[in-house]
């Protein structure tokens, strides 16, 4: 392992959400960039914490487990984000975070205005119709050009099956995150 004694150690929190991953180091003076997850990355830009794991299990890394970075700079860079850490000095420091995958917890989110969505809060509802006809749950969404589609794992005569919903305030009637639950003016043979 490499020696990078400048990043402390500590626990992934329980509510952790991945939002990136560490790209190359950018410039000399330990920024880096991060790869957001979304192309919106606001949660990414207002958390003060980062909470780092490897790329993946046995790949080279400084670090061995979660460990945690104080950002001190985040702004958007073209497609991606760029980066300062107040543990992170150099370039060569930089460069060892590569692949990284970064964590912050769902808490740090900024709040959402009415009738918004983290897309990871949707991620797990049950969907009805009207009617109140199970059509599944949502599986995943997909950002198709102007509009955004829940994509349901469901069920139809006894066979798994796949429908897709589009996620906009003619077809869907209400999200009630808290009973975990979207109602949609949708039918099962659409």
């Amino acid at each position: 392992m490499i020696d990078f004694p400048e990043l402390p150690f500590a626990e992934l929190p329980h509510d952790a959400i991945e939002v990136g991953r560490v790209g190359e180091a950018w410039g000399v003076k330990g920024w880096f960039k991060v790869v957001p997850f979304s192309s919106a990355p606001e949660a990414l830009l207002a958390a003060p914490q980062w909470f780092l794991l490897p790329a993946e299990r046995g790949a080279k890394s400084p670090f061995g487990r979660c460990v945690s970075l104080g950002v001190q700079q985040a702004r958007p860079h073209g497609d991606a984000v760029v980066a300062q850490a107040q543990e992170v000095q150099d370039r060569a420091q930089a460069e060892l975070l590569r692949g990284a995958r970064i964590f912050i917890p769902r808490s740090a989110f900024p709040q959402t205005q009415d009738d918004e969505y983290y897309w990871v809060d949707l991620i797990g509802l049950a969907v009805a119709n009207r009617e109140g006809v199970q059509l599944g749950t949502v599986r995943d969404l997909l950002a198709s050009g102007p509009q955004t589609t829940l994509v349901l794992a469901g069920e139809q005569g006894g066979k798994p099956c796949e429908r897709l919903v589009p996620f906009v305030s003619a077809f869907v009637d209400q999200v009630d995150l808290a009973g975990r639950r979207i109602t949609v003016d949708w039918q099962p043979d659409y």
